[in-house]
């Protein structure tokens, strides 16, 4: 694979480059990206943007490669990446969605200010850490029978409030209310049953994560009160996805797609951008058990929400309230339309550490959005911010309605480990008003904000470029890691 630091960029202005597609040998359209000159110089350490060009040369291709802010590198696809493929002619990349298959964030606003939680923070987090189960493994309260699974991977989070474990607004609120068509049970193997059904309401490790926030300050006060939000209230973020049974679904797909290439005389760059065209045997059988997987983390994430509504209870009484914000993906392949070159398109678009961004009056946004446009969550680094936007029609022109997911990796987790200590950084955190709790000495290491690009950065190309505006600003108060 050739360095990415070769790679000539045109810049096009302040927020967007370029990587022609006559860059390389192969290459079907543009690579964009969008950053600022600062943020190229920390995306060309690594192999991200070599990661898009390879991108840009998948079979049925429409539109640019797409590189968010975020960008760092992946497996196949970069994280930060967006591609759509025509849903005649194209093909369905697992690498494009990754192993962590609809891993994405939950917002929930309390009826509690930073004056309230203060006093009995410690408190609350030690009670949200007993009651929502985090690390590798990550065993949970539910035990769930064969047939019960089968109903989660097809309902979604329905099948959770249906069981008295949430409200109708958690559903209206979510991308696809929490729940997208098309799933099929018996397309997830046995194996990734077996590995999802202890899991459901757990966190998982890595940078996965339950932050107690603050919202700091508000930029858009009209779209702020479409979500109830509001300076020095307390809000919950929820980051995490489809556990290991999403995980195993990718696997599974990966070791069928390489063979199934050459059935189809597919060649690419790279083997870890297996792909098969999206109307094959096998291409209907990944989109399935893909969205079987996201059908069971938008269910889990639902579920963490029940516990967490618990936890505030124990602590403040049942007058508390926890009500969801937004539920959005940021790990999925979806069939969408789009207009490309002036006309209207069916493409399935990979989103890969990409948030979807629909505009205003776009009919998949929830009623009560309905006039400022789909809230965007974009989660930074623990100890330092998280950002709430909305998305915009210039998104639906230039990146099929999606934006960055989160900070983006700037060391690799055995970097970020070199020469820390957990209970250093827990002092550090501490002496900026934030309490970790976490499951791992690792799971503290492996996430410390110096592992991550600037937030807030990120966030002001997308804005500056158009692609969301800023809601809120939300601080860290109180962590939970796996």
């Amino acid at each position: 694979m050739t360095m990415a630091g070769e790679l000539h960029l045109e810049k096009l202005d302040e927020f967007t480059f370029r990587i022609p597609k006559g860059a390389r040998p192969g290459m079907l359209t543009d690579v964009i990206i969008y950053a600022n000159e600062r943020l190229i110089e920390q995306i060309r350490k690594d192999l991200s943007l070599q990661q898009a060009v390879n991108v840009a040369m998948l079979p049925g291709i429409v539109g640019p490669s797409l590189a968010m802010p975020d960008i760092h590198q992946g497996y196949g696809f970069p994280i930060g990446g967006v591609a759509a493929t025509d849903w005649e002619t194209g093909v369905v990349s697992p690498g494009g969605v990754g192993f962590d298959i609809n891993c994405g964030v939950r917002l929930v606003r309390t009826n509690l200010r930073e004056e309230d939680v203060r006093p009995r923070l410690k408190q609350l987090i030690d009670q949200v850490f007993r009651d929502v189960p985090c690390g590798t493994g990550g065993t949970g309260h539910i035990e769930l029978t064969d047939r019960e699974l089968r109903e989660v991977l097809h309902k979604g989070a329905r099948w959770v409030v249906e069981r008295g474990m949430g409200e109708e607004r958690d559903l209206e609120c979510s991308e696809e209310s929490g729940r997208i068509p098309g799933a099929d049970a018996d397309q997830v193997s046995s194996r990734a049953k077996e590995r999802g059904r202890p899991q459901l309401g757990t966190l998982g490790s890595g940078n996965h994560f339950l932050e107690i926030q603050v919202v700091q300050k508000v930029f858009h006060p009209e779209a702020a009160r479409a979500m109830g939000l509001e300076e020095g209230q307390i809000v919950v973020l929820i980051h995490c996805g489809s556990r290991g049974l999403g995980h195993q679904v990718c696997t599974d797909f990966l070791a069928e797609m390489g063979p199934a290439m050459k059935r189809y005389n597919i060649s690419v760059p790279d083997r870890q951008l297996a792909c098969v065209p999206i109307q094959s045997k096998e291409g209907q059988a990944y989109l399935a058990a893909m969205r079987a997987s996201a059908n069971f983390a938008w269910a889990n994430r639902q579920t963490i929400l029940h516990f967490l509504r618990g936890s505030f209870r124990k602590v403040f009484g049942n007058g508390v309230e926890l009500t969801t914000v937004y539920d959005v993906a940021h790990n999925i392949a979806k069939e969408e339309v789009h207009v490309i070159d002036g006309k209207k398109r069916r493409v399935l678009v990979h989103r890969k550490g990409a948030t979807r961004a629909f505009p205003p009056g776009h009919p998949d946004v929830p009623a009560p959005y309905r006039d400022i446009g789909q809230p965007v969550l974009i989660p930074g680094s623990m100890g330092t911010a998280s950002w709430v936007l909305v998305g915009t029609e210039l998104a639906m022109q230039k990146t099929f309605g999606s934006v960055c997911h989160g900070a983006g990796r700037l060391l690799s987790r055995a970097a970020a480990k070199k020469g820390r200590d957990a209970k250093q950084v827990e002092r550090e955190l501490a002496s900026r008003g934030i309490i970790v709790r976490s499951e791992t000495r690792d799971g503290i290491i492996e996430e410390v904000p110096e592992a991550y690009k600037n937030v807030d950065e990120v966030i002001e190309v997308v804005d500056q470029a158009g692609l969301a505006k800023k809601v809120a600003r939300l601080r860290p108060i109180g962590v939970i890691k796996g």
